[in-house]
């Protein structure tokens, strides 16, 4: 029997064989999980169907939390964890509670002191800067640029002073239909001297992670339109 815990169960970040990105410790985990946290119901449902295609989700119980769920809500959420029975948080994409609201719910069972276990399953943030060849000991994840121009010129000033002087690579995203027009921004206004790394696609088909100085990136053929990539600056 599944011992009574939170595990935050990571999912794929792109199409492809499960079996390639989420170990078999993990399918047979879910297995026995029948309450589970999720980001979207429609997508936890899916997933779930890839690692065993006998489970019977309408036995399954789903509490949704995501940036429309009341503060209020969540703290009932782990009623079935306090009552001994395994539950189960599921992201979108990637690792559940890193840039994701799963990390609320997490909040709470370490304040009511009930376990939580991390699995093992893909990160975009940690292997885009695995791959990047940048600064692994000290970086941070800013999340989405500002839309407003003055804003973001402030944010990438930010950046350029933390790389400087923290020696710490930074590492952001940006809406994928605008990531062509990102690349060409930051080539035309960023100090030349900055490297960007361009991480597209991560596990996916066409998986890209390139770094070129700035500059290079000005002059260089890309079209990273509509593909999930981070992005990440150094010196």
């Amino acid at each position: 029997m599944l011992e009574a815990a939170l595990y935050l169960i990571p999912v794929p970040l792109s199409e492809g064989e499960l079996s390639a990105v989420i170990p078999a410790r993990n399918i047979e985990i879910v297995k026995e999980i029948k309450h589970f946290i999720v980001e979207n119901v429609r997508s936890a449902r899916r997933f779930l169907k890839k690692c065993d295609r006998d489970i019977d989700i309408d036995t399954l119980s789903f509490y949704e939390l995501n940036r429309h769920t009341k503060a209020e809500e969540i703290s009932g959420y782990l009623a079935p964890l306090e009552q001994g029975l395994p539950m189960g948080v599921i992201s979108e994409a990637g690792c559940p509670a890193i840039a994701d609201p799963g990390a609320d719910v997490v909040a709470i069972a370490q304040r009511r002191s009930l376990k939580v276990v991390p699995l093992v399953g893909p990160s975009s943030i940690l292997m885009s800067v695995m791959g990047s060849g940048f600064n692994g000991q000290s970086f941070a994840f800013l999340g989405y640029l500002p839309i407003d121009a003055s804003a973001r010129a402030k944010k990438f000033k930010d950046m350029e002073f933390n790389i400087r002087v923290n020696d710490q690579t930074q590492v952001f995203i940006e809406t994928p239909y605008r990531n062509n027009k990102l690349i060409a921004e930051m080539a035309r206004t960023l100090p030349k001297h900055l490297k960007l790394c361009v991480a597209s696609d991560i596990t996916g088909a066409q998986e890209s992670i390139v770094t070129r100085g700035v500059a290079e990136w000005g002059k260089a053929k890309y079209d990273y339109d509509k593909v999930p990539t981070i992005f990440l600056l150094y010196k």
